[in-house]
């Protein structure tokens, strides 16, 4: 009977194994499938920005470039306006991330107090503002009456705060214990203290994560350049002056695929989807860049606060 038994848990322990190793197998196969289909694409863009854009025309360029060239990139860097359009794009990033994570902060902390009687009110005003907006034309129109045409601060003020980030912050900051704060206060600290010295460091997760989204929307932001800013030459960033310049070669190009343009630049002859996909290369390049560093942070900057104990 026991020998029995025995037989019959070592064929269940078999089938279990059988069961795990062909379950992994098909979700490494799935998982392997969804890598290659989210990453060849942006192979492939890297492989036709470095090709000969003329050679590029036959096709066949899949993950790796058949003749390397950099004229596409030539093209795109030699252009007028390029670099003051990189400089003020690094400095709206960096000013905009910055201010606009220390206000939203500041703000969400107020509204996480639980001693704040006007929090739920306040709070149900910014999440109103998610649904309903002014629109393109009174927001326009306001700005100017403001004399924000022409001006830097146009990329920064009208968005220092936003609603979604607000939320995220709060909800992170309500699932921070309350003993700290307490703790804190009987010590003889006050608000400022108390959000300087305990929250502030308790909520590096979230923050990194929302400077990340801050970031990435300051970094590819262009229409708010062709709106307020299109007669200011000084203040033009990168994404619109790349924009403009696909713009100019479509124009150029009869085929968007396939006609050849020569630079004025270099005298090379390169394609719209050959400068296309160098520009795009070079817009990812810093956000690329900079995700690794915040990486360990964004997952555990989403989960953590919306958990409810």
């Amino acid at each position: 009977m026991g020998k029995s038994n025995t037989i019959y848990r070592n064929k269940h322990k078999k089938k279990l194994k059988f069961s795990s190793i062909l379950y992994s197998g098909i979700i490494g196969l799935i998982l392997t499938v969804f890598v290659i289909i989210t990453i060849y694409p942006i192979l492939n863009t890297l492989a036709v920005s470095f090709n000969d854009a003329l050679d590029a025309m036959r096709g066949g360029i899949y993950i790796w470039p058949r003749k390397w060239s950099l004229n596409n990139y030539s093209t795109v860097i030699h252009k007028n306006s390029i670099t003051t359009g990189l400089y003020i794009s690094v400095l709206r990033t960096i000013v905009g991330t910055v201010l606009q994570l220390s206000v939203t902060a500041l703000i969400s902390f107020v509204l996480s107090r639980k001693n704040f009687v006007f929090s739920k009110p306040i709070s149900m005003l910014f999440v109103l503002t998610m649904y309903v907006n002014g629109g393109l034309i009174p927001s326009f129109l306001l700005l100017r009456t403001l004399g924000f045409m022409n001006s830097f601060w146009v990329y920064i003020v009208p968005g220092m705060v936003s609603a979604f980030n607000m939320l995220v912050i709060r909800t992170y900051m309500n699932g921070l214990p309350d003993s700290l704060e307490e703790s804190a206060m009987m010590d003889g600290a006050g608000y400022f203290k108390v959000f300087t010295k305990i929250i502030v460091p308790l909520c590096k997760p979230v923050f990194a994560t929302v400077a990340l989204f801050i970031a990435v929307g300051q970094w590819n932001s262009w229409f708010d350049t062709m709106l307020y800013n299109r007669m200011a030459d000084n203040l033009t960033t990168l994404q619109y002056e790349l924009m403009k310049l696909l713009s100019s070669v479509s124009q150029l190009s009869g085929d968007a695929n396939t006609s050849a343009i020569t630079s004025s630049v270099n005298s090379a002859q390169v394609t719209t989807k050959s400068v296309r996909s160098a520009a795009t290369i070079l817009t990812c390049l810093p956000i690329v860049a900079l995700y690794p560093f915040l990486q360990r942070y964004f997952v555990t900057g989403l989960t953590i606060g919306g958990v409810k104990e």
